[in-house]
């Protein structure tokens, strides 16, 4: 998996998109959502320490698991992210687009959270992921 991450955050230019975020995001609160293996290689791979995360949030997480740790974060239920008033939630999954159209609709309607992905797929290949669909 490590292998294939690397090739597709090349591919999509990952360390130029991070210091656009990093210039976007800077002393701005952040939760980001979805935390499985593609957010742990980049936080195992690139300097995130710019990014001032609140906590983190995965459809897995329950409302119990409210302020728990995972991989030293705080645990926020997705239900609960507009309770931290973040200024954006970073979408940390390869096909994001789904999950930000679900929360710009839904979950963060008629708030002024932004939704981002954490790593943008060129726009050449998102309008062939769409008219693939």
């Amino acid at each position: 998996m490590g292998e294939e991450f690397k090739k597709h955050l090349e591919h999509i230019k990952f360390e130029k998109y991070l210091n656009k975020l990093k210039k976007k995001l800077k002393d701005k609160k952040v939760i980001i959502y979805g935390v499985g293996s593609f957010f742990q290689y980049i936080k195992n791979n690139y300097d995130l320490s710019f990014l001032n995360i609140v906590g983190v949030s995965d459809a897995k997480f329950s409302l119990s698991e409210e302020g728990g740790d995972f991989l030293g974060y705080k645990i926020i239920p997705k239900e609960k992210i507009t309770n931290y008033n973040p200024y954006c939630v970073l979408v940390a999954t390869i096909n994001y687009i789904t999950i930000v159209e679900d929360f710009e609709l839904n979950l963060l309607k008629n708030t002024k959270i932004k939704t981002y992905p954490i790593a943008r797929i060129p726009l050449i290949d998102l309008i062939k992921e769409v008219w693939s669909r």
